[in-house]
């Protein structure tokens, strides 16, 4: 081993051979000959630093990456949002009312009705109208959506027997009996299905007085023959089954009755409720209307020692019927709700203006046909 020129030691032959070895297999600490690629980037840094440039992010390559990340991730919340935009746009063009209820307050209103507590048994007639109500429309599935009847009682529930007191001599046991049979008349009237779908209403004429002058031959006149003033509508809830059924089975009543005297050995029992019926066409499809159906009726239960009567039966002294969402003077005995497509283009009634879920006013005998304020 030689000495260089500073006189340190310098390198034995077989050292020279040992490195020229490892240099050749790529092994070792020799110095490999660096790529052209290699080269020029290197050449064009040592250029760009005398000129006091460096290729921007060329030192934070982690952090470019990071950024690149945060792009990507914005780019797919922004594809994100778009998609629902899209399926929020689609959605309001399919079913724009969805938007359209809750601007107006009928969602809040619907969610506020579902939540609410049945209504108490109405024990006097009210003194005022229900409150109003966003206007709403029926559905199949919600055929009390916004009407005031949503919180009434369900059928026969809704015509409550209030508590018997002796009236007029007449004993506590007669006249819960004749609470029982007017609740009986009003059920088999107007809730009864076979009634509803304008069959002979049996059960209800069989707890009339025969003995009553003129009554039940009244009554089979206006089944047989119906006109537009004689009609059995006047005491019966009938529809036409090949024009109409009804949307479920539920019909909401509302009401009360009450014990009086009347002429010596008479007991009258004095009754006012109104039936909500919604119904939609035989034919099917989605029109839903509600009919509006009130009566007022006075019964009266005599005393056999004291009248001609049959022991038992109820005599009609007064009644009075309203019917609301239904053509004006129907001549064939039922009443005829009034579908979207049924709605006629010419004149429009000209009577006074009514609105259905007053209970607080006594019905009206119009000579025209009316307008109803809401359904």
């Amino acid at each position: 081993m030689g000495n260089n020129d500073n006189g340190t030691p310098g390198i034995s032959d077989e050292e020279w051979a040992r490195f020229a070895e490892q240099a050749a297999q790529g092994a070792g600490d020799a110095p490999r000959e660096p790529s052209a690629r290699a080269r020029m980037v290197t050449e064009r840094l040592r250029e760009e630093r005398r000129r006091g440039q460096e290729p921007p992010g060329w030192r934070t390559g982690p952090a470019w990456q990071e950024m690149q990340g945060r792009g990507r991730r914005r780019r797919r919340l922004k594809a994100f949002a778009a998609v629902v935009l899209v399926a929020g746009l689609t959605l309001i063009a399919v079913r724009p009312e969805l938007v359209i209820d809750r601007i107006t307050g009928r969602t809040q209103a619907r969610e506020d009705a579902a939540k609410a507590a049945p209504l108490p048994a109405e024990s006097v007639r009210p003194t005022a109208a229900p409150p109003s109500l966003p206007p709403d429309r029926p559905t199949l599935q919600e055929p009390f959506r916004g009407s005031p009847a949503l919180q009434w009682a369900d059928g026969a529930a809704g015509i409550e027997v209030p508590a018997a007191k002796p009236v007029a001599g007449m004993s506590e046991e007669t006249v819960a009996d004749a609470f029982q049979k007017a609740r009986q008349f009003l059920v088999a009237a107007n809730l009864d299905p076979a009634t509803l779908r304008g069959e002979r209403p049996a059960s209800a004429i069989a707890l009339l007085d025969p003995r009553q002058p003129d009554l039940l031959k009244d009554v089979e006149q206006y089944l047989k023959a119906p006109t537009a003033q004689d009609t059995p509508a006047l005491l019966f809830t009938r529809f036409d089954p090949a024009r109409v059924k009804p949307v479920g089975e539920v019909v909401k009543v509302r009401g009360s009755m009450r014990a009086e005297p009347g002429e010596p050995g008479e007991l009258l029992v004095v009754a006012d409720y109104t039936f909500v019926h919604p119904v939609t066409p035989a034919t099917g499809g989605s029109d839903v209307q509600r009919t509006i159906v009130r009566r007022q009726t006075t019964f009266a239960l005599l005393d056999p020692a004291r009248w001609e009567t049959t022991r038992g039966r109820l005599q009609l002294r007064a009644y009075h019927s309203e019917w609301s969402n239904v053509e004006c003077e129907a001549a064939d005995g039922f009443l005829h709700p009034q579908f979207t497509a049924d709605v006629p283009a010419g004149p429009q009634p000209s009577g006074p203006a009514v609105d259905p879920y007053d209970r607080s006013r006594d019905i009206r005998d119009a000579k025209a046909c009316g307008t109803v304020t809401r359904s």
